[in-house]
């Protein structure tokens, strides 16, 4: 357990937009940060972060919630490890029970794996540095290869002992399970039962999450042995997918969004070597090919990717294809090539840091005209060849979804084919009216499966189910008393005849006789009716951090808006915007007396049904009076809504 006071000392020091920026590449836009979702693939941002209230709001899947449910959400955290992240960024020292056992693997599968994973790092590290095999092996090859000890630590570099059990034995004496241990893949099982380490006699590449966790291993032999596989990565698992990491990005990622570019190479070494030298916005996607996974996590922080490639003409060719993908999502690509028996780690080791970056500025080139270039050295004079590779050019700037973009392609590239733009431009057009018509069909198809589904009723954002008898309108009117709880509860009431009280406490109050419907508006209005009790008047955090997770997200809807209004609207458009706030009494009093007038209704509408169903004559006396006091109720309330609204 972490206590409330630390915890209350680590929200107030979270900045919601310095942590979200972290992960997202935010821009200002009126009192809020907008962005593009992690959590869906999509182009126009929907992805909002409110600095004032410290919420986010992801309107393309209804995620929302403070930095906390952030990385909950995208990290799947569990609530103490995001807090403890959070701690460690703002270094804020976090207490914890005496650790024993069988804490050590917590209750969640994932953590444990996430645990092992850190005790494996720690373990090949220690390993390296204080051992006389792994000095003589792992370090004098890290050395020998030009890493400082500072490079050295801080990603983490390790070596695997060149023994069947070294690890497998040391984590079990420290309490790590087996079965943790064989699905990180850091040990294998025999058939007899019996494990052994997967790494033995290799140097190890510890491999980050996002936030800065050991996810996964790269293990590289130093052996001449060509039976021997050179590199030995950490298996799938339910912490690691390969094709959704790139090696160095939680390294890379601050300075990936200063530079506005990344530079993408193929190999742990490259990384590591262009990294020390200073150029710090390198990641690799660790020698499998690139995938949209990938791609989108380095979209987060820029649209400008840039190849480091060696020189290797024959994977350059087969890379090409794959990287449309990179244009498809919107990026620019530029393709930098290094000289034959070079690439970017012997390049920056051999010539320097000042020599790489001045290569780099001098050979970069666009990637379309880059491909045009390549392929055309190969057909000669050949006119179907060239034909070819002319639609190969055209379905690459296809792919762009800027259109303004893609016409400059089009000039470019007309030029290097000799061939008249407009011959270019009809086949850009052909293919871009075959690709919106299969996307059209995919579309109809989709459509024509959901309406072959039963109709579901589906009236909220939230994910919470409604009781069977809770309607629509139920569930409107109860959601506007929350949302004014949370948004003016704190302010105090001036009006005529009403004073010297906070607006929450009066509309908990006035709705004293009223019982709620919906699960959630009732959890909300309960628990702010027990702590205005208590003396304690509850403000939008205390509901922001919940532990009620279904709380939060009602909280986060209530709150959260998708449009803001910018500063300066008025002024330069001289349209007014009806303001709740302008006659906060008709506002206040208006949802009070309409969820009175809906309930009374309700009373009304199951009186009506009672009478029919009554069999004797006394019984139908007491319910019409009963519906004649009613309907006195329901005729004063809507008096007072009119008057109310009419001043």
């Amino acid at each position: 357990m972490i206590q409330k006071s630390t915890i209350d000392r680590i929200m107030e020091a979270t900045d919601i937009v310095e942590v979200i920026g972290e992960f997202v590449q935010l821009k200002k836009r009126g009192a809020n940060y907008v962005g593009l979702s992690p959590f869906a693939n999509e182009r126009t941002p929907s992805f909002t972060v409110s600095p004032a209230k410290g919420i986010f709001k992801d309107f393309s899947t209804g995620k929302g919630g403070s930095a906390v449910t952030f990385l909950m959400e995208l990290e799947k955290f569990s609530y103490p490890e995001a807090l403890k992240w959070l701690a460690k960024k703002y270094g804020i020292e976090v207490e914890e029970t005496v650790e024993v056992p069988e804490n050590r693997e917590e209750d969640l599968r994932r953590e444990s794996l996430m645990i092992v994973s850190a005790f494996a790092a720690k373990f090949f590290h220690e390993a390296m540095l204080e051992t006389e095999e792994g000095q003589s092996i792992g370090l004098s090859y890290f050395k020998e290869r030009g890493f400082t000890a500072e490079t050295i630590k801080k990603f983490e570099l390790g070596y695997s002992p060149d023994q069947w059990e070294a690890f497998t034995g040391a984590a079990i004496r420290n309490g790590y399970k087996e079965q943790f241990l064989v699905e990180s893949g850091l040990s294998v099982k025999r058939d007899n039962g019996a494990l052994f380490d997967r790494y033995r006699g290799r140097v190890m590449f510890p491999i980050h999450s996002f936030t800065g966790r050991v996810i996964g291993f790269g293990g590289r032999t130093l052996k001449k042995d060509k039976n021997v596989a050179k590199y030995v990565n950490s298996p799938e698992s339910e912490i690691y997918h390969k094709s959704n990491v790139l090696y160095g990005l939680y390294f890379a990622k601050k300075a990936i969004r200063e530079q506005d570019n990344c530079y993408l190479v193929e190999g742990y070494a490259d990384v590591l070597s262009v990294h020390q030298a200073g150029v710090e916005n390198v990641v690799a996607s660790s020698g499998t090919s690139l995938t949209t996974e990938q791609i989108k996590l380095i979209a987060r922080f820029t649209k400008n990717i840039t190849i480091l490639y060696d020189g290797d003409a024959a994977g350059i060719k087969a890379s090409l294809r794959g990287l449309d993908m990179i244009l498809e999502e919107g990026l620019n690509v530029k393709v930098v090539l290094f000289p034959d028996g070079h690439d970017p780690d012997s390049f920056v080791q051999s010539k320097g840091s000042s020599a790489f970056k001045k290569h780099i500025e001098e050979n970069k080139k666009d990637f379309i005209l880059y491909k045009t270039q390549i392929l055309l050295k190969e057909v000669g004079n050949d006119p179907i060849k060239k034909a070819d590779v002319i639609r190969e050019v055209v379905e690459s700037i296809a792919k762009i979804p800027d259109s303004i973009k893609a016409s400059v392609f089009i000039k470019e590239c007309s030029g290097l084919l000799q061939i008249d733009e407009r011959a270019l431009l009809s086949e850009l057009n052909k293919m871009r009216t075959a690709k919106a018509k299969k996307e059209e069909q995919q579309r109809q198809q989709q459509n024509n499966r959901f309406a072959e589904m039963p109709d579901e009723p589906h009236f909220f954002d939230e994910p919470v189910e409604l009781e069977p008898h809770v309607a629509k309108d139920d569930a409107f009117q109860e959601k506007e008393i929350v949302r004014l709880l949370l948004h003016y509860g704190s302010r105090m009431i001036d009006w005529d005849g009403i004073a010297n009280t906070y607006i929450g406490p009066f509309i908990i109050a006035e709705l004293s006789d009223v019982s709620f419907d919906h699960p959630v508006c009732k959890q909300i209005t309960e628990i702010y009716r027990r702590e205005v009790e208590n003396g304690v008047l509850p403000d939008e955090a205390y509901f922001i951090h919940h532990k009620d997770k279904a709380i939060v997200d009602l909280t986060i809807n209530m709150l959260a808006s998708k449009y803001s209004l910018s500063e300066n609207w008025y002024e330069m458009h001289r349209i007014t915007v009806n303001d709740e706030q302008v006659n906060m009494k008709a506002t206040i009093l208006g949802a009070i007396f309409h969820l009175k007038k809906h309930k009374v209704g309700k009373m009304l509408e199951d009186l009506r049904t009672q009478l029919q169903k009554a069999d004797t004559e006394a019984d139908q006396e007491i319910l019409l009076n009963q519906y004649m006091r009613m309907k006195k109720v329901e005729k004063s309330i809507s008096d007072f809504l009119g008057s109310v609204i009419i001043k």
